[in-house]
């Protein structure tokens, strides 16, 4: 009766700062790969396209909304060390 049972914590986070952090990062990285995946096949389509001018504003619209997603991550962090370097935390 004297083993213990240690679950591992599997957030690696002590704190709610700390799993919104790790949340971030990790949709960062996957819109570091995403991104620029998603703006090669919008320029694929444009490129063939072949006048058809739906599949050219589809081409259009993903590059768009594309480069729009990463920005706002990108916003995202920077409005996070904004706000920490403001209050002064870390």
């Amino acid at each position: 009766m004297g083993d213990v049972i240690n679950i591992p914590n599997p957030l690696n986070a002590n704190e709610f700062e700390e799993i919104v952090n790790n949340i971030i990062d990790f949709l960062f990285e996957i819109a570091i790969v995403l991104a620029p995946l998603m703006i090669v096949v919008g320029a694929v389509l444009l490129v063939a396209s072949g006048g058809n001018l739906a599949q050219t504003e589809r081409g259009k619209n993903i590059i768009l909304w594309a480069a729009v997603g990463f920005f706002i991550l990108l916003l995202a962090k920077g409005i996070i060390a904004l706000i920490e370097s403001l209050l002064e935390v870390k």
